[in-house]
């Protein structure tokens, strides 16, 4: 059973070629856990952030850590759940920060529209096992990755690399910051927005950026 290999990416075409055998090991490792685990999200939903997307059009990175792990909630996409999927609290806590930044109220969890927009929703790690987080942080998620961020840093149209929470924040040195703009704040965790993320404007931050080097806003609203 592969997990990786029907994914089409082709806007990604050839940063997957170059990565073909990193890949053929995660997949080979999904392929042996799935016979004694649930893996969230489906397979086919694994590379959403880059089906979504053209690397050479991305104007916005968002990191998360790895996807969530109850039913129905991943969708490939980093902080997002589907529509119809009780909206879980650090994204409730980016809803608040964004309504107060730019008083825009998130309809729901589905941020594809964002995706869209050239937002890339990238998580660290591609995939977890039901009710076990972080249960895939060793199988090479990472690396791969890794090579997507430093790929994207190479490209010189300027981007914004949101780094909410240590995790993400330990992908700085990927990033060329002569060229983009970082934003980092704590995560909006319940455990830490309270310390520096509420009231930190994100938002409004992005769009000034993308303003100022002749971009396209986003639009925020899902």
């Amino acid at each position: 059973m592969s997990f990786l290999i029907e994914n089409r990416c082709d806007n990604w075409n050839d940063f997957f070629a170059s990565r073909k055998e990193m890949l053929k090991k995660i997949d080979d490792e999904l392929s042996a856990r799935s016979k004694k685990e649930v893996i969230f999200p489906q397979k086919e939903s694994i590379f959403k952030a880059f089906q979504l997307t053209n690397p050479q059009e991305i104007s916005v990175v968002i990191l998360g850590q790895d996807p969530y792990h109850g039913e129905n909630e991943a969708m490939g996409l980093s902080f997002s759940v589907p529509q119809n999927v009780k909206i879980p609290p650090s994204l409730r806590n980016i809803g608040k920060e964004l309504a107060s930044d730019l008083g825009i109220t998130l309809q729901n969890g589905d941020l594809t529209n964002w995706a869209k927009q050239n937002v890339l929703l990238l998580n660290s790690i591609l995939t977890v096992a039901k009710d076990t987080p972080a249960s895939h942080s060793k199988i090479g998620w990472s690396n791969f990755t890794d090579d997507v961020i430093s790929y994207l840093s190479e490209i010189p149209k300027p981007k914004v690399f949101v780094l909410w929470g240590n995790f993400a924040q330990s992908k700085k040195s990927l990033i060329n910051q002569n060229l983009h703009k970082i934003i980092e704040s704590v995560h909006p965790s319940p455990l830490s927005a309270s310390r520096g993320f509420f009231g930190s404007k994100p938002f409004s931050q992005i769009n000034e950026f993308l303003r100022t080097t002749g971009q396209k806003e986003i639009d925020w609203q899902n």
